[in-house]
């Protein structure tokens, strides 16, 4: 899978803002917001929750993923999985600790843990979401749930994946993109 060149030459910072402006205005799956309108209605829910600043700054950067990739944004309906949070969490390991890279890389198995203990969670999902939960594995077995509560970052996970699930809000009005660089430095 290719990806988008995030400008290594230059501080996290003006990487974060220069993939934001190169791509965050794509749709976000098959959701009515951007990828932009997505990260930054995420990142203020967990600022709004006082999360901790490394937990701002995963929500903020939850689904970089999806902006470091070259696919299109109709992968999920062509059936593809991107593993966006894999190519997430590789690129903001290089940048960050275990306390934003794991809540980012244990995202999506936290939807699929959700989906397998909690059936009004997994009600609420939107039908693109429900399509991704397909290609992504669907709700984890007991045995799976199990080994995902065992994580040291679960509970952070976990977090992190409900404010990405109420993150789709269409005219939300949140703060830019610089505002949450703080959490990131």
């Amino acid at each position: 899978m290719s990806q988008v060149n995030p400008h290594p030459s230059k501080t996290l910072p003006e990487q974060i803002l220069r993939l934001f402006e190169a791509r965050g205005h794509s749709r976000y799956g098959g959701e009515a917001v951007s990828q932009q309108e997505h990260a930054l209605q995420a990142a203020m829910f967990a600022e709004r929750d006082q999360a901790p600043p490394a937990l701002i700054a995963a929500a903020l950067l939850h689904d970089v993923g999806h902006l470091l990739h070259q696919l299109p944004a109709d992968t999920p309906e062509q059936g593809i999985d991107d593993r966006h949070e894999t190519l997430a969490a590789r690129w903001l390991a290089r940048h960050f600790e275990a306390d934003v890279v794991e809540p980012v890389r244990l995202h999506v198995a936290a939807k699929r843990y959700l989906c397998a203990v909690d059936a009004d969670y997994h009600r609420a999902l939107s039908p693109p979401s429900i399509k991704s939960l397909q290609l992504q594995g669907g709700p984890m077995t007991p045995p799976e749930a199990r080994e995902f509560e065992s994580q040291p970052h679960f509970d952070a996970a976990v977090r992190l994946r409900r404010w990405d699930d109420d993150a789709k809000i269409v005219g939300l009005a949140t703060p830019d993109v610089r505002h949450f660089l703080k959490y990131v430095e």
